[in-house]
Formats: structure tokens, sequence, C-alpha cells
């Protein structure tokens, strides 16, 4: 028998918890989703804007970080011979 708190048995279940049920679980999910704040369709198209500004901000950053990178890349290891 090993000490290793990592190796453990199968889980016992106590006699009082049971699986729920599919139409439960169903509820469970209806009722939480109707606690969900919703945003209004204003502020979904703010939202929208900020990622896809964000967003090509980003892919311009990256895009002359690759450009400059490579063309140092080109330079570093062309084999050009300075006689």
């Amino acid at each position: 028998m090993t000490d290793s708190k990592a190796v453990r048995g199968p889980r016992e279940r106590s006699g009082s918890e049971k699986r729920t049920s599919l139409p439960v679980f169903y509820r469970q999910v209806v009722a939480e989703l109707r606690k969900v704040v919703w945003p209004t369709q204003e502020q979904l198209v703010t939202y929208f804007i900020v990622v896809l500004v964000f967003v090509v901000i980003m892919m311009t950053i990256v895009s002359l970080l690759d450009l400059g990178l490579g063309k140092l890349a080109f330079e570093v290891f062309s084999g050009r011979n300075t006689e």
C-alpha cells in the first residue's frame, strides 16, 4: 500500500448525493440564463468596434515586426561578399 495522496481509489458517493436528472438540469440552466444581464444592441455594437480596432492594431504591429525582422534576417544571413 502506498502513502501517496495522488493515488486514490474510486470516488464514493454518500447516500444523499444523487445525479441530477436531465429535466432538472435543463430547468436549472434556464433559470441561470434568466439571471444573465444581456448587453443592449448599442453596447454590443460598441464592444464589436472596440474589439475590431484592437485586432486591427495588433495585426498591424505583428505585420510590421514580421516585415522588419524578416528583412533583418535576410541582411544578416544573405551570402553577399564584401570584397
